[in-house]
């Protein structure tokens, strides 16, 4: 074992002496040619890369930025044209102070004193100046990438809503949440993940009202991050959520402002990762994934009515298939004679079981979705609907299943189509094809014991340590104002208890609207 631990220290202090420097622990030369001959050899002498030598005064420099990331108009007018014009005094003077001072006529101005710090400012679109006779250099913010005007949302629709959504940029989705909450209390944090790509995080919270505990462990998660590149926010919910094996979303996305400042103002923390337009919040619960943004902006018994015909719809999206699968397998006693006579007389013709005929339907669905997903825009609705159609005419004239089945199979997708978040839709298409199974082998009883099944899987989820099916389990009075039933606005009065630990107070006192007071009326009439 001794013998062990020295071998292993050995070959430790060997590596140490023949690893170079990393690049942080460099500092950068005095000969600004020299700087600028590093740069395009680390860089492999990208063609993107340029170099602008220029002289102030007596004194020689060079600029280096990126083409396409830095915008070459605010270089030449904020910082090339106001050096050439911008008289040097004579006598000794500190050049790279006075041009600090005098010549940078940017917003935000740096001085980078390593090559770390020389690589991470071109990369994000900044400007870089060398001076002959410098050890540092100085950083100018000149990021003008071109990027995606704010357009309406295409994955969640709202009639009343606003008409905005998030873009591929981080700083114009900071923007367009800073808009709705002009608190100072809205705090954003940032940070870099990715060994190659190094793309940019924000997590944004409002203080005060959000688990600081919560914050924390979101914080350590994102830390504690090891890949080469993320190129979506759906590479940070897959690293950072609490359970793998599981079908039913425990994070939750969005593309819509309205719907992440909604849920900074519950407690929660979103994540904002530069390149996508969809922003991760967490933690998430159940109910969430049926709340629309309609929900709130619309009278409150609407709301409700169509909250629950969400809820409705997806126990139909889950169950339907394995419903009809079991009532004609094992249980045609349920059945009214008559709809069971007409049942009979279609499938008389049809030479497959029940679950083979749903699963043929549903797997040609499933593949008619999908095709429309990825068919170029202009042909892919019509295609999708038009071969539902053809498919499913021709699949009853042949005998291959039975009209009934294709009524079922309709009836279980357009329901699956209004749940109002993507993934929980595809969850409850997979667990559609288990209990399309269990009804099989075990009719209603194989129904009953996987639904029994999924109600304790999602009891036992957690995110970030906020039980998923909270406010039912734990059963919470206070916070079922807002899950299956939603109250008027002026009536939810808390935030949800088991995400915020900070300001628990949601309104005011005396929300709720009525008739002017008697004290108002008579003086309404005294003015008359």
């Amino acid at each position: 074992m001794l013998k062990n631990k020295q071998k292993k220290r050995q070959d430790d202090n060997y590596r140490q002496k023949q690893d170079p420097l990393k690049p942080e622990d460099l500092p950068i030369l005095r000969d600004y040619q020299e700087n600028i001959s590093r740069i395009k050899e680390e860089l492999g002498n990208s063609t993107d890369i340029v170099v602008r030598d220029f002289k102030i005064g007596a004194h020689k420099g060079a600029l280096v930025y990126v083409d396409g990331l830095a915008s070459s108009v605010a270089i030449a007018d904020y910082i090339l044209e106001t050096a050439m014009e911008t008289e040097v005094p004579e006598g000794p003077i500190d050049i790279f102070q006075f041009m600090l001072d005098k010549t940078m006529a940017l917003g935000s101005v740096k001085t980078v004193e390593n090559w770390n710090q020389v690589y991470d400012t071109l990369m994000v679109g900044d400007t870089l100046i060398f001076l002959q006779g410098c050890n540092k250099a100085i950083g100018g913010e000149t990021k003008g990438w071109e990027r995606r005007a704010i357009s309406e949302p295409t994955t969640q629709l709202s009639i009343r809503g606003p008409k905005d959504s998030f873009t591929e940029t981080l700083r114009t989705n900071t923007a367009l949440i800073r808009r709705r909450i002009k608190s100072p209390n809205l705090w954003i944090e940032s940070m870099k993940i990715g060994a190659v790509s190094q793309s940019d995080i924000a997590i944004l919270y409002i203080k005060g009202i959000a688990n600081e505990k919560i914050v924390e462990e979101v914080r350590e998660r994102l830390q504690r991050i090891d890949i080469d590149a993320i190129l979506g926010s759906g590479y940070i919910e897959q690293l950072i959520e609490d359970q793998t094996w599981t079908t039913f979303p425990t994070t939750y996305h969005s593309e819509r402002p309205d719907v992440v400042t909604s849920h900074l103002l519950e407690g929660r923390i979103a994540i904002i990762v530069d390149g996508t337009p969809f922003v991760v919040t967490v933690p998430a619960i159940f109910i969430q994934f049926f709340q629309a943004p309609d929900d709130y902006y619309s009278r409150f018994d609407i709301s409700t009515g169509i909250r629950l015909l969400r809820i409705l719809a997806f126990l139909i999206a889950v169950i339907g298939p394995s419903v009809y699968i079991a009532a004609t397998t094992f249980h045609q006693e349920m059945i009214p004679t008559t709809m069971a006579i007409a049942i009979a007389a279609q499938r008389e013709n049809v030479p497959f079981p029940a679950f083979v005929e749903a699963l043929i339907m549903e797997v040609t669905f499933e593949i008619l979705r999908e095709a429309g997903l990825r068919l170029p825009r202009a042909v892919g609705q019509a295609v999708s609907i038009v071969g539902a159609l053809v498919i499913g005419q021709a699949a009853v004239q042949a005998g291959f299943v039975s009209p009934v089945m294709v009524i079922v199979v309709s009836i279980t997708a357009i329901a699956n189509f209004s749940t109002p978040v993507f993934a929980m839709a595809i969850a409850a298409r997979l667990v559609r094809f288990v209990l399309m199974g269990l009804a099989t082998m075990l009719g209603f009883y194989g129904i009953m014991l996987g639904l029994m099944f999924m109600t304790i899987h999602l009891c036992s989820l957690r995110s970030f340590g906020i039980p998923y099916m909270m406010p039912l389990a734990p059963f919470n009075l206070h916070n079922q104002q807002d899950a299956f039933v939603r109250f008027p606005v002026w009536a939810i009065k808390n935030r949800p208890m088991f995400i915020s630990k900070g300001n628990m107070k949601r309104s005011g006192e005396h929300q709720k609207p009525g008739p002017p007071t008697q004290s108002e009326n008579q003086s309404n009439n005294g003015e008359e």
